[in-house]
């Protein structure tokens, strides 16, 4: 335990003495990794596939506020739409403005929930979002990481149903609206995902406030219990396309993560609480205090060691030096 609670203290050295570095090169990180995503799952217009144009956009918002990355990305996907339909571009362009607005009214400043979103369901991990979201966002973390969900099904719908939409002739727009909004309201799987990541947040974020001891552990455990349960149950009821197998190996890496991210954040010493009582003219007071866990990192001490000083030759003493010596001894007698 000791070399990591050492290992948590180095890291955030090495943070906080690189911040300047690390903020631009993990936002540079994400955007490419998002508009790779994209390009991997609806990269029907080729030029925008090109690696280069990929990383100068990913260099770009390196000096760019996340939610500017966010724009940028939801451009790519229409334009990306655009090349399979007109109609499909002006939906998706409709629905990303209005959960744009949706967004920037209630939670304008967790823009990597949105982007981290879709990436955590290409990586088959979707369930560590809203545990992660509930232990260091709020309940409405749950409007950025929905807007991400339905993102995600609009691609992998449009991705799905692209042939379709390839053949169907001009004079049938209003077929093809039809037909795409349709199976983006349909869709069973977004919903089920919708409902079970809104009450994952919000149980986590309600159980990790509370004051009992180890309330984050608690948390994270009934947060995953409560996304679990939700989907099994809609698995049977409303037969959506979960895999089992692939549903529990991911719980089990999500919820791995989150403690990871609970031991990075919120690492408390329960076996040293102590209880404050204290009062005004109109209140009484009853605080509940737990020292976070710190170690000072051991610092490697280097003892130098002088080099060996070289002995100097002794001259020998000159013949008279001897006699004068001699003699002081005998009138010493």
């Amino acid at each position: 335990m000791t070399i990591l609670l050492e290992f948590r203290e180095k890291l955030k050295m090495f943070y906080g003495k690189y911040e300047i570095y690390i903020r631009p090169f993990t936002k540079c990180i994400m955007a490419f990794l998002t508009l790779s995503i994209i390009n991997s799952n609806i990269g029907f217009m080729t030029k925008l596939k090109n690696p280069a144009l990929v990383v100068i956009f990913a260099l770009a918002s390196t000096f760019l506020p996340l939610n500017a990355t966010l724009v940028l990305a939801a451009l790519y996907m229409v334009l990306h739409f655009y090349a399979v339909s007109l109609p499909v571009a002006l939906v998706a362009l409709v629905l990303i403005v209005l959960m744009f607005l949706m967004y920037y009214r209630f939670s304008p400043k967790e823009s990597y929930l949105v982007l981290l979103t879709p990436i955590a369901f290409i990586l088959k991990i979707p369930y560590v979002v809203p545990i992660v979201a509930g232990l260091v966002g709020t309940p409405l973390s749950t409007v950025p990481v929905v807007f991400g969900i339905i993102l995600y099904y609009l691609m992998y719908s449009v991705k799905l149903n692209s042939s379709v939409i390839n053949n169907s002739e001009a004079s049938n727009m209003l077929q093809t609206y039809t037909y795409l909004i349709d199976n983006v309201i349909n869709n069973k799987d977004m919903f089920v995902c919708i409902l079970a990541f809104s009450a994952t947040i919000l149980v986590v974020y309600l159980i990790r406030r509370m004051s009992v001891d180890h309330s984050w552990s608690i948390a994270i455990i009934l947060g995953a219990l409560t996304n679990l349960l939700i989907m099994l149950i809609s698995d049977y009821m409303f037969n959506v396309s979960f895999q089992i197998i692939g549903l529990l190996i991911g719980m089990i890496i999500s919820v791995a993560i989150a403690f990871f991210v609970q031991f990075m954040s919120f690492n408390l010493d329960y076996t040293r609480a102590e209880h404050v009582q204290f009062e005004d003219d109109e209140y009484y007071y009853y605080v509940k205090a737990i020292p976070k866990v710190s170690i000072t990192t051991r610092e490697k001490k280097v003892k130098r060691i002088n080099p060996q000083k070289k002995m100097t030759r002794k001259t020998p003493l000159s013949m008279t030096e001897e006699i004068d010596l001699e003699n002081e001894l005998k009138n010493l007698k």
